[in-house]
Protein backbone atom coordinates (compact mmCIF):
# COMPACT_ATOMS: atom_id res chain seq x y z
CA UNK A 1 0.00 0.00 0.00
CA UNK A 2 1.08 3.35 -0.96
CA UNK A 3 1.86 6.39 1.23
CA UNK A 4 -0.48 8.41 -0.37
CA UNK A 5 -3.28 5.77 -0.28
CA UNK A 6 -2.75 5.57 3.16
CA UNK A 7 -2.87 9.05 3.66
CA UNK A 8 -6.01 9.23 1.73
CA UNK A 9 -7.84 6.41 3.72
CA UNK A 10 -6.62 8.29 6.72
CA UNK A 11 -8.54 11.23 5.81
CA UNK A 12 -11.40 9.60 5.54
CA UNK A 13 -11.57 7.37 8.02
CA UNK A 14 -14.57 7.69 10.95
CA UNK A 15 -14.11 7.16 14.78
CA UNK A 16 -16.07 4.12 14.71
CA UNK A 17 -17.39 4.58 18.99
CA UNK A 18 -17.72 6.85 21.76
CA UNK A 19 -18.92 10.22 22.35
CA UNK A 20 -16.80 11.36 18.55
CA UNK A 21 -18.48 8.30 16.74
CA UNK A 22 -18.71 9.07 13.11
CA UNK A 23 -16.59 12.39 13.42
CA UNK A 24 -13.32 12.27 10.99
CA UNK A 25 -10.58 11.38 13.02
CA UNK A 26 -8.70 14.20 11.79
CA UNK A 27 -10.94 16.47 13.42
CA UNK A 28 -11.05 14.96 16.57
CA UNK A 29 -10.42 17.23 19.73
CA UNK A 30 -6.44 16.79 20.14
CA UNK A 31 -6.99 16.69 24.33
CA UNK A 32 -8.75 13.43 23.30
CA UNK A 33 -6.31 11.98 21.36
CA UNK A 34 -3.67 12.95 24.16
CA UNK A 35 -6.24 10.97 26.46
CA UNK A 36 -6.16 8.14 24.60
CA UNK A 37 -1.90 8.41 24.16
CA UNK A 38 -1.82 8.53 28.44
CA UNK A 39 -4.47 5.37 28.29
CA UNK A 40 -3.14 3.35 25.47
CA UNK A 41 -4.03 3.64 22.17
CA UNK A 42 -6.48 0.53 20.67
CA UNK A 43 -5.14 -2.25 19.19
CA UNK A 44 -4.40 -2.71 15.78
CA UNK A 45 -5.82 0.18 12.30
CA UNK A 46 -7.10 2.47 14.74
CA UNK A 47 -4.77 2.63 17.01
CA UNK A 48 -1.94 3.25 14.24
CA UNK A 49 -4.52 5.89 12.92
CA UNK A 50 -5.52 7.48 16.41
CA UNK A 51 -1.75 7.92 16.94
CA UNK A 52 -1.33 9.14 13.74
CA UNK A 53 -3.24 11.66 13.71
CA UNK A 54 -2.36 13.04 17.16
CA UNK A 55 1.94 13.53 15.65
CA UNK A 56 -0.17 15.28 12.51
CA UNK A 57 -1.98 17.79 14.81
CA UNK A 58 0.96 18.15 17.33
CA UNK A 59 3.22 19.60 14.00
CA UNK A 60 0.49 21.60 12.87
CA UNK A 61 -0.14 19.34 9.41
CA UNK A 62 -4.03 19.25 9.28
CA UNK A 63 -4.18 21.49 6.32
CA UNK A 64 -2.13 18.73 4.83
CA UNK A 65 -5.16 15.99 5.46
CA UNK A 66 -8.14 18.49 4.81
CA UNK A 67 -8.13 18.58 1.08
CA UNK A 68 -7.94 14.30 0.86
CA UNK A 69 -11.42 13.83 2.74
CA UNK A 70 -13.48 13.01 -0.16
CA UNK A 71 -17.04 14.76 0.14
Amino acid sequence: MSGQHELVELANAKMPFGKYQGRFLINLPEFYLVWYKNQGFPAGKLGRQLELVLEIKVNGLENLIYPLIKK
